[in-house]
């Protein structure tokens, strides 16, 4: 199974470059600025974990499809990527981050080349345009793979996988807005009450990352396959939790990631000022001297190095790190659980606890 989904992660990285390709094909006479423009998009969809296609794949096989390379599974992986490539470039805008696996991110790579060439104008502003843009001609090209693959599917399965697609696409911007409004609330809010505080940390994880990195690849993998709704519940139950349980994860590596590995720096949730589960679990634990420390640091944009390692002694003594462990395991088990009372066909199975395993306990 594991070398199935390798021969997928590799079609799909070949389709996904072939599409950039083939959808912007009509620009071309506008000379050297599709390919600057194309160029950060090309760097970012390079490598991967294709977490998301596999996944799609894994619902494909949950419906009773025993090809998951086939090209209609092919076409939404390209789809999901690409999705997940615009997503990522307009996050990386909103949060003001330097970087992406370990390069400039997309803003800062047009910051950088406007800079360079010295043309008129501020570079900064230049370069959160350039990444918008970006954002949105990679939803653009997503839309069209993921039509690709309803049509290949036929009409019935293309409509309800039609659906999850779109909404995914929806959720994703309600999620991203969930958060940005998350940044800006008053610490008192934060400090209100902890099943408060992570409550709305929680909604955030679902709406913004959850579902779109675990949950819809899943079910839009058996609705390709003409899955019916009993089908996609159970799924849409197993794939929640466990897409917790990565976000979850994310948001550790977040603060204690090793760069070399998640190549952003190490505390970047920290210096962004993300609101997130583990950070109000340690609100809801701290003393009030530590609740200063928060208050006054996390989202600071002078945060240092010992700044960084004073928050994560923090998070380690207030027993807020443990007990987010504890959370993620939870989640995992749950996802487990729902596994095991779907009763799916063995190949699904096999692929679903591979990739479970991968979202918990991966390091980048």
């Amino acid at each position: 199974m594991v070398r199935v989904l390798t021969d997928l992660a590799d079609a799909v990285s070949r389709r996904v470059d072939d599409a950039l390709t083939e959808w912007t094909a009509p620009f071309e006479p506008v000379g050297d600025a599709l390919p600057d423009l194309l160029a950060p998009a090309r760097a970012l969809l390079t490598g991967g974990k294709r977490l998301r296609p596999r996944l799609c794949a894994a619902g494909w096989l949950a419906a009773g499809e025993t090809l998951p390379t086939s090209d209609c599974v092919i076409r939404a992986g390209s789809a999901l990527e690409l999705f997940q490539a615009a997503a990522l470039v307009h996050d990386d805008v909103m949060d003001g981050s330097a970087t992406r696996r370990g390069m400039p991110a997309a803003h800062r790579r047009f910051t950088a080349e406007h800079e360079e060439r010295a043309w008129a104008g501020d570079p900064g502003a230049y370069g959160v345009a350039g990444a918008i843009v970006l954002g949105d001609l990679l939803l653009a090209v997503s839309a069209t793979e993921m039509e690709a693959a309803a049509t290949s599917a036929g009409p019935l399965a293309g409509r309800d996988a039609h659906r999850v697609y779109d909404r995914m696409t929806a959720e994703v911007a309600v999620g991203q807005y969930l958060d940005v409004r998350a940044q800006a609330l008053p610490w008192s809010e934060t400090e209100a009450g902890p099943t408060g505080a992570v409550e709305r940390a929680m909604q955030v994880v679902r709406h913004k990352s959850a579902r779109y990195s675990v949950e819809h690849p899943l079910v839009l993998g058996a609705a390709l396959a003409g899955a019916d709704a009993e089908l996609m519940g159970a799924l849409q139950a197993v794939g929640l939790p466990l897409g917790e349980a990565f976000q979850l994860r994310d948001d550790v590596l977040g603060v204690f990631g090793d760069p070399e590995v998640t190549g952003k720096p190490a505390g970047d949730d920290l210096r962004e000022g993300k609101r997130t589960v583990l950070l109000a679990m340690t609100v809801d634990r701290a003393d009030p001297e530590g609740r200063t420390l928060i208050r006054e640091r996390v989202g600071a944009e002078d945060l240092h190095e010992h700044d960084v390692a004073r928050l994560q002694e923090l998070m380690r003594a207030t027993g807020a790190l443990e007990a987010h462990e504890e959370l993620i395991g939870e989640r995992y088990a749950a996802g487990l659980r729902a596994l095991d009372a779907a009763d799916l066909p063995d190949p699904a199975v096999r692929a679903l606890r591979e990739l479970a395993s991968a979202v918990v306990r991966r390091s980048a």
